[in-house]
């Protein structure tokens, strides 16, 4: 029996489960980028590279500010590849991050009215990898008050796909693995860390970042995050 309930949250709450990489690059199509999609994933890559090994992030900025910083990145690395005018960046990165920020807003309005739901009924906790200002986030879009507790990798000292991330979500919530259910879009940093300590899952699939990811399949498939409370209600 499911007594309480870990969500991960880039990408299960913020994107119907879809790679960031995905909403990012319909970002870039809508605000008229003329780079092709294997330049932006390179510097996508880059960006994140870059995110972790210098703090450009800090515990204030809410999600606006995370993506203005991180296409800022990825747009630099474009220009310096010759891929688009330095000139039109920072117009780009404005149009870019908005969009981005607009998605993930409609995202977060669909994902709480399941939020309320269970929160009603379980215990939730939030376990994400982020840049150490998740709960900034969390408070701009309204949210924080769903979770008992967050666990954040810049702050735990540990990042997914290592379980012991989970396990830290687990003893949060005072329970035993098997208690607990753990809803990721992440096949690897979610559904098999988690089912490697003996959590239940709920894999929210949606546009992965590779095709071989895209190819798995698993009996813990769900389509949307309203699923989690069907799930949830069957003996």
């Amino acid at each position: 029996m499911i007594k309480g309930i870990i969500f991960d949250y880039g990408g299960t709450l913020d994107s119907r489960g879809d790679h960031w990489s995905e909403v990012l690059w319909r970002g870039y199509v809508e605000a008229g980028a003329e780079v092709d999609k294997a330049a932006f994933r390179d510097a996508y890559v880059y960006a994140e590279r870059e995110l972790a090994r210098t703090r450009h992030i800090l515990p204030q900025h809410n999600f606006r500010d995370v993506l203005l910083i991180k296409v800022g990145i990825e747009l630099e690395y474009l220009a310096n590849a010759g891929k688009i005018r330095l000139d039109d960046s920072t117009v780009l990165a404005q149009k870019i991050a908005g969009y981005g920020y607009d998605a993930a807003r409609r995202c977060i309005e669909e994902a709480r009215a399941v939020l309320e739901t269970l929160s009603a009924r379980y215990p939730l906790v939030l376990v994400s990898n982020f840049y150490g200002n998740i709960e900034s986030v969390l408070a701009d879009f309204g949210i924080s008050r769903y979770f008992k507790t967050v666990i954040e990798s810049a702050v735990a000292g540990v990042r997914k796909p290592d379980p012991h991330i989970f396990q830290l979500g687990v003893d949060a919530l005072g329970l035993s693995p098997e208690e607990v259910l753990v809803v990721g879009d992440s096949y690897k940093k979610d559904i098999l860390p988690a089912e490697s300590i003996g959590c239940r899952v709920a894999w929210l699939k949606g546009k992965g970042w590779s095709d071989d990811e895209d190819a798995i399949v698993h009996p813990a498939i769900i389509a949307e995050l309203s699923d989690v409370v069907t799930l949830l209600q069957q003996p």
